[in-house]
């Protein structure tokens, strides 16, 4: 692997969404992450078979409960720049593993933990999914239609975009910072605080009083019709949102809208009737006619597209969007650079795979590693 954070190297503790999405960022921009699993699998399925979240890294399996296994991951990360959890709050140091004893090894490590709660409060020790933290951080009561319950957005809120991305920026951070200090830190990102950011443009709206209505009865979110999605000749959708005057007039020309007799988009309370149009107007066309007549347009009109589909869009295919890792087409790493490119992710380890390459890089001798795997101690 290529890219920016070539020389970085994270020791990943096996876990759930979050944390491997981050370690999945770091390995995508070029960092050497080793992936520590027990050392059998155990009654939790923490991945399955090519799973993009492990691509990129080596996978060893190690019993940390074992007083020699434990001495083979503290000598990992004794040489490592981050170490990224995403245990409940103490886990990770009844296992020997906490921050303190390993930043008293190694004080320039970046300790990157994350939690859906963060390490302290009321709620720290209880257990919750993605739609629980965002319920929390009031991102998810604006997601729905009028009128009806909030919906969840699949888990991209919490589980990767405030969890995972999130995690990933603030070991970034810690690795600048560390470069002034010397010294490393801990990173302790909390999903319902990083969901929380992502609302940021929403509490500025609330506060100068853009966002004064129920759920799905604004702009942005589904209320205002020049914002939303419609139903195709296809039973396919199209995405719309031309908010902007200038967008609005290229769409009503995609549309073959006369502006003259086509009530102003602006005013509240013309929404009902424009709804009724654009649902009317586009169900004459399928989803590839309308988004082939807006192309190379100001409309801010595209097709809603499948996760398939969206892999041979032609945009997508022109920029590398996606790109094809052991046989499977998945995103691309993100963001592009124009000096340090980061390359295409090698394919997912076998689980435990990389065990007695990654401990004999230790200095583990192979009579040693015999004994180990006789023991359970390593895979």
């Amino acid at each position: 692997m290529a890219g920016p954070l070539t020389g970085i190297r994270v020791v990943e503790l096996a876990g759930l969404a979050p944390a491997p999405f981050a370690c999945t960022v770091l390995a995508d921009l070029g960092a050497e992450v080793v992936r520590v699993d027990r050392a059998a699998p155990g009654a939790d399925v923490l991945s399955f078979p090519d799973d993009p979240l492990t691509r990129g890294r080596r996978w060893i399996g190690v019993d940390v409960k074992d007083p020699e296994g434990l001495d083979l991951v503290l000598r990992l990360v004794d040489d490592a720049d981050v170490l990224v959890e995403g245990f409940r709050p103490g886990v990770a140091e009844r296992m020997g593993l906490g921050p303190d004893a390993l930043l008293a090894r190694n004080p320039r490590l970046v300790y990157g933990r994350i939690t859906g709660w963060g390490q302290d409060g009321p709620l720290a020790p209880t257990a919750g999914h993605d739609i629980n933290y965002i319920a929390i951080a009031g991102a998810l009561d604006p997601i729905g239609p009028a009128g009806g319950k909030p919906v969840p957005p699949v888990n991209l809120l919490a589980d990767f975009g405030g969890g995972g991305l999130v995690l990933a920026m603030g070991v970034l951070a810690a690795l600048v910072e560390r470069q002034t200090s010397g010294r490393g830190q801990v990173v302790d990102t909390s999903m319902v605080e990083g969901a929380a950011l992502l609302t940021t443009h929403l509490h500025g709206l609330r506060g100068i009083g853009a966002w004064p209505h129920p759920r799905g009865e604004n702009m942005l979110d589904g209320g205002a019709p020049f914002y939303d999605t419609y139903e195709t000749a296809d039973g396919k959708h199209v995405a719309v949102g031309a908010i902007e005057n200038r967008f609005w007039g290229a769409l009503l020309g995609v549309l073959g809208w006369d502006p003259a007799t086509t009530p102003a988009h602006v005013d509240p309370a013309n929404w009902p009737r424009l709804r009724a149009m654009l649902t009317e107007t586009l169900k004459t066309r399928t989803r590839d006619e309308w988004a082939k007549l807006a192309e190379g347009t100001d409309a801010c009109l595209s097709p809603v597209l499948t996760l398939e589909e969206a892999t041979a869009h032609p945009h997508n295919v022109a920029r590398g969007s996606f790109v094809e890792v052991g046989g499977r087409v998945q995103p691309a790493p993100a963001p592009k650079f124009s000096r340090s490119a980061a390359g295409v992710p090698t394919p997912p380890s076998q689980p435990r795979a990389d065990t007695a390459e990654v401990l004999a890089g230790l200095g583990v001798a192979d009579d040693d590693l015999a004994r180990l795997r006789g023991r359970g101690v390593i895979a």
